[in-house]
């Protein structure tokens, strides 16, 4: 070895310091994650809540396939019409508060299914076939199997879109 301080034989590799470990994190990271999981938790109640409070529409859509199933048999169809007209009133109920829809009938009725349901098909004549199954049964014998389908797919379209609790 060379005793002159300045020869290159003397010259080292760079000793690299070791890696940055990944954990434990920095302080400000447990804040980060905490506040994920705040959000997190926040976020998951919400969506059990609101999953609980249309709890009613998934049990007026199961309801609304019975029917729907009982249709397309005659015998069985001014039944069904009647029930969908019994399905739409006790959903109006489950939704709004009682004093305020149970007294409902006839063209008012009928306005705040198509002003709740952004519809019109319940004052356009759908909503008159509906009231005349339920008080007059032979009346849904003579109709056409379309338009009770037609018919059909209105509920089912007020029970999934309504927009429940508002002001009426």
């Amino acid at each position: 070895m060379n005793p002159d301080p300045t020869s290159l034989d003397r010259l080292h590799d760079l000793v690299v310091p070791p890696p940055v470990p990944w954990w434990p994190p920095a302080p400000g990271w447990y804040w980060v994650l905490g506040t994920l999981a705040v959000v997190a938790a926040v976020a998951a109640i919400r969506l059990f809540l609101r999953w609980q409070h249309n709890r009613y529409r998934r049990e007026a859509l199961a309801e609304w396939r019975r029917h729907e199933a009982s249709l397309g048999d005659p015998a069985g169809r001014a039944a069904a019409l009647a029930g969908l007209a019994e399905l739409l009133k006790r959903t109006a109920l489950s939704a709004w508060p009682r004093p305020r829809v149970a007294s409902l009938t006839g063209a008012d009725w009928l306005a705040f299914l198509d002003k709740t349901g952004a519809t019109t098909g319940f004052s356009s004549g759908h909503g008159a076939l509906l009231e005349n199954a339920a008080y007059d049964p032979r009346s849904a014998t003579a109709l056409e199997e379309s338009m009770i389908r037609e018919t059909a797919v209105l509920v089912r379209h007020w029970l999934k879109h309504h927009r429940a609790g508002g002001t009426v």
